[in-house]
């Protein structure tokens, strides 16, 4: 557990310093979200296939708690420094990466794995850590579209063999939107007895977002709302690379009589390197999130049989901005795995 604690809270410290005194903690912020996660990745030995021990899960809870709780805080640090006069632009645009990095390398997985607890207080976190990002329908689509249709085209997140990312992202946050929409206002009109309106998680959502622009507005006035839908938009831009990364090019196969297989491990992409998955609670042991999706992050597995990405997620992220890269290494890999 300490791999796991070290590689997400260092870096959000750095930024809570960065937030509070500017300088050369926001640099080094930025530093070891990207390069040292990349050099990392490259000198520890790739991360074990076998599960934590049980011991490990509650405090796995507890640390996604916490650093819930340090994203939402540091967040209002970061676009309370807009306001000030003491932060160079260049220190401020620090800020508006390095925050945005953290939602999105850091943040978005813990929200994932506070979304699939029981608790309802949990629950109720990981929607508040999307909304703070203005996304916090992300929580819907991804419980009740991505995991029932991922690997097919019902799936706005699941992107097909030769579409590229910048298209990729135009469908899949509106798509996921709606599907999420109608997905949750499904199961409301199944209900025994009907909800009052205002239950609906996409009445809290978008609450959520007003009140993140409203606090941001009165920490830091018009500055302190660009500041957060900048790194909104930037930690937006990741949560969807996220998902293009992972399944990009899988698709289910039906089976005969129409049925749709199950979904199994050959239906998303992972990776092996230790730092990186640490930094991301080990959001990049896919395959198994997907076939146990209630299963806490420490006790995920990664067999050698599962698809597996020729870089860390961190290094594919950088490629997928690139569309002729990316097919170039991913089509050929993406087609193996469906002819199998």
């Amino acid at each position: 557990m300490f791999l796991f604690q070290f590689a997400t809270l260092a870096p959000l410290a750095l930024l809570i310093a960065g937030s509070l005194a500017g300088g050369w903690w926001i640099a080094g912020a930025v530093a070891m979200i990207t390069l040292f996660t990349w050099a990392a990745d490259h000198l520890m030995r790739r991360a074990a296939a076998a599960t934590q021990s049980a011991d490990e899960f509650p405090t796995g809870d507890a640390l996604a708690v916490a650093l819930a709780l340090i994203l939402l805080a540091g967040l209002a640090l970061a676009v309370r420094a807009f306001w000030q006069d003491g932060f160079s632009t260049t220190e401020r645009a620090g800020l508006l990466i390095g925050w945005g990095l953290a939602f999105g390398q850091i943040g978005h997985p813990v929200a994932h794995e506070l979304i699939h607890r029981r608790p309802a207080w949990m629950r109720g976190l990981g929607r508040a850590v999307y909304s703070a990002v203005l996304m916090g329908h992300h929580a819907s689509s991804h419980l009740r579209v991505h995991h029932v249709h991922v690997g097919t085209p019902d799936d706005p997140a699941s992107a097909p063999v030769g579409m590229g990312f910048w298209r990729y992202a135009a469908r899949a946050w509106g798509g996921s939107l709606v599907a999420g929409l109608r997905a949750e206002s499904a199961l409301r009109a199944r209900a025994a007895v009907p909800a009052p309106g205002w239950t609906h998680p996409y009445v809290g959502y978008t609450a959520g977002a007003v009140l993140a622009l409203g606090l941001a507005f009165s920490l830091a006035g018009i500055a302190g709302m660009a500041a957060l839908i900048g790194i909104a938009a930037y930690a937006q831009l990741q949560i969807l690379l996220s998902d293009y990364i992972q399944h990009y090019g899988l698709r289910r196969s039906h089976l005969p009589g129409g049925r749709l297989e199950p979904v199994g491990a050959r239906h998303s992409w992972n990776a092996p390197q230790a730092w990186s998955s640490a930094m991301m609670l080990n959001a990049p042991r896919h395959s198994d999130h997907h076939a146990q999706p209630s299963r806490p992050y420490p006790a995920l597995r990664l067999d050698p049989d599962m698809p597996m990405l020729p870089r860390a997620v961190p290094v594919m992220a950088v490629a997928a901005l690139i569309p002729p890269l990316w097919r170039r290494m991913m089509d050929r890999r993406a087609k193996a795995w469906s002819t199998d």
